[in-house]
């Protein structure tokens, strides 16, 4: 099935598509990348702020994981609902809405905060409330991208778009660690800050799609999205590989702890510490923006997969600060090989007007792998130790990856971006 776009790439000169530099003439898919960054940046903030006073409230792994479950289950209620929205409104004024209720978090956590009033119970309500802001913002967010740009250009701005999502994640902990004095006060106030400046360049992101006609909204089209990658198993092979393996290898509900209690180094370290799988991140999204990955598309994902869950490891049986910094950063940077390899192939596997429901089945798959994957580290912490937890997680995304390697043969097999436009 060929993939609809708002750009026929065929009509762009050869050289023009093939060079990196006419990203920047896509003003639309600019405004979207800063926005994107200046939100993202913030909501780290806040999440680093709220683990913080979270562990220091109750000194509790268990409590850690459940901040990352409570954030899952508005992506559990809500994600399909959510892709039905977002193939029939305007994607940029939702991302908006998104920004708006994390803007108001934002302020609700700073007057808790100054006025010595935070407690468990909020800052559990407040990352159920970011968890919903997520589940409608991806979606929109990750559909929106193929409207503002080439066709050709596609693989490019979403490597681009993950830089820049990356530069979030490094700025976001790294400035909250360094403002984090006594508490999260001033980290709340600049968060709400930096979506406000978000929202000014979300507002005026044009949706270039026209005029959609407006499905009604039965049970058959909200599970349109899960039908379709079911019936394509590459994609399902894709988007349920980093569902398992983040699920199982993920540590970052447990860096508080081991900040604090492992490696010693207090707020400012963990903000490096969730900061620093975003510096490989970041390096290697530049590096993919400028020399995209073309060839045995498919080996280069599970390849990724497996290498990061060597990272987390090395991750794990490390008590030297600079090597865990390290070992997170190449972490990092084969997450971003994974990340624009399957978000590419989804992409470019989805006509537009289903763009928003298949979206949320793979912004579904994320969540599940994030939030969960934080709520199974704390759990496994709880019972194994934070060391035991994060050596498990690694040795079993590598089981994973062993194992969709023989259950996905169409996946391991797929060599271009292209060829299910071809078929």
């Amino acid at each position: 099935m060929i993939a609809s776009h708002a750009f026929d790439a065929r009509a762009l000169p050869a050289a023009l598509t093939d060079d990196v530099r006419t990203l920047f003439a896509q003003r639309e898919f600019l405004r979207l990348w800063a926005g994107r960054v200046l939100a993202g940046g913030a909501t780290q903030m806040m999440m680093v702020a709220l683990a913080w006073q979270m562990y220091e409230l109750t000194g509790s792994a268990w409590d850690l994981g459940l901040v990352g479950l409570l954030q899952f289950v508005p992506v559990l209620l809500f994600t399909l609902p959510a892709g039905h929205v977002a193939d029939r409104y305007h994607r940029g004024r939702i991302i908006a809405c998104t920004q708006a209720l994390q803007m108001a978090v934002a302020v609700l956590l700073w007057r808790a905060t100054s006025s010595h009033g935070l407690s468990r119970d909020l800052l559990f309500a407040a990352s159920m409330l970011l968890g919903t802001a997520r589940t409608f913002q991806m979606p929109a967010q990750q559909s929106l991208v193929p409207s503002l740009v080439p066709g050709a250009m596609l693989s490019r701005a979403t490597a681009m778009s993950s830089a820049g999502n990356q530069v979030a994640v490094i700025g976001g902990p790294a400035l909250a660690g360094l403002l984090f004095i006594g508490s999260g006060t001033v980290v709340y106030g600049t968060a709400a800050l930096l979506i406000a400046a978000a929202l000014v360049f979300v507002l005026r992101v044009q949706d270039r799609r026209g005029v959609q006609r407006r499905e009604p909204a039965t049970l058959r089209s909200v599970l349109a999205g899960a039908h379709f990658i079911w019936l394509r198993k590459p994609l399902l092979g894709a988007v349920s590989l980093d569902l398992m393996a983040v699920l199982f290898g993920g540590a970052t509900a447990l860096l508080p702890i081991y900040a604090k209690d492992i490696l010693h180094v207090g707020p400012q370290g963990l903000g490096a510490l969730r900061a620093a799988p975003a510096v490989g991140a970041l390096l290697c999204s530049v590096l993919l923006t400028r020399h995209p990955i073309r060839q045995r598309v498919g080996r280069w994902l599970l390849l990724s997969v497996a290498f990061y869950g060597l990272c987390m490891l090395a991750f794990g049986l490390s008590r030297v600060f600079p090597l865990s910094l390290a070992v997170l950063a190449l972490s990092g940077g084969a997450d971003m090989v994974s990340v624009v390899v399957r978000q590419t192939l989804v992409q470019l596997d989805t006509p537009d007007a289903m763009r928003g429901r298949v979206g949320a089945v793979n912004s579904m798959f994320i969540g599940a792998s994030n939030q969960l994957g934080e709520f199974e580290s704390g759990a496994t912490a709880a019972w194994f130790g934070p060391v035991g937890s994060v050596v498990l997680g690694g040795c079993a995304t590598l089981l994973v990856v062993a194992s969709w390697w023989r259950l996905f043969p169409g996946l391991a097999a797929r060599r271009t971006f292209e060829e299910a436009d071809r078929a």
